[in-house]
């Protein structure tokens, strides 16, 4: 295998067609955890599009407070700091998985699935995962955007128990990722698709639905501890999962309480 490359902060700025998303951009050789960074950010208004980048976390952390696992210079692990968006974080969960996907995509020759409320997949495998936070500064709601990739992993890299479940680009697409390509395609992607969202929002919906590995799948969802199945009918963009029940009737489940049983 080559040398893994360093993420560089010029080199990812280097003819980047974005006028919001990352305009700034720094990269941390090791760090707690991108959000955290992004968060203490975010205080300033002026820093709406910061993207945080690090070769390495210590205490990454994904959905429900899972732990993000990875070598240093494994991974695109990435926030961004948004400010002075109407998108709620439904949707901004919606969109960052349309934009991530996407990425992956154009970068592992091949189509990413949204499982949802924010695993993208690879050949039925996770390959990456979103974390979207909500902050408050004076009174205004400001989001943090993770996002984290798996890029160089091999197989070994992951713990037994996820390695029927768990991948990276490097081992779906048979090649070497380019991890500054890939760190450029996901801010043009999450700017695209953010202007979008906050436009056309039905165009995200719809995106989201054809890359959906859930729709018109039979699905068993946790929410509130409590087991619920049926049919997968759609995703609404503030009430979360739609789910035809098996017992009779349509229900919404929100990603905040909601988890897909295994």
């Amino acid at each position: 295998m080559l040398k893994k490359e360093q993420l560089d902060p010029d080199k990812i700025k280097a003819n980047l067609n974005t006028k919001r998303i990352g305009r700034k951009i720094i990269v941390y050789k090791s760090t707690s955890s991108t959000n955290d960074i992004a968060a203490e950010y975010a205080k300033d208004r002026e820093n709406d599009g910061l993207a945080v980048f690090a070769e390495e976390q210590t205490a990454g952390r994904g959905r429900t407070g899972a732990k993000w696992l990875g070598g240093c210079g494994d991974s695109v692990l990435c926030s961004v700091v948004l400010s002075g968006t109407k998108i709620n974080s439904e949707m901004l969960t919606l969109t960052c998985a349309v934009a991530t996907a996407e990425a992956i995509g154009k970068v592992a020759g091949g189509e990413a699935k949204i499982k949802w409320p924010n695993d993208i997949m690879l050949n039925g495998k996770k390959t990456a995962g979103i974390l979207v936070e909500s902050k408050q500064n004076k009174g205004n709601n400001v989001y943090v955007l993770g996002i984290g990739i798996n890029c160089h992993q091999k197989k070994s890299a992951f713990p037994a128990e996820l390695q029927s479940i768990a991948t990276s680009i490097d081992i779906e697409s048979r090649s070497i990722c380019d991890r500054i390509s890939l760190a450029k395609r996901l801010l043009v992607s999450l700017e695209h698709w953010l202007e979008i969202a906050e436009n056309e929002s039905e165009k995200v919906t719809e995106q989201w639905c054809k890359l959906s590995t859930l729709l018109n799948q039979r699905v068993t969802v946790i929410f509130h501890r409590k087991k619920f199945s049926g049919h997968c009918i759609g995703v609404d963009p503030e009430k979360g999962l739609i789910l035809q029940l098996e017992s009779g009737g349509t229900r919404f489940f929100d990603a905040a309480h909601t988890t897909i049983a295994k």
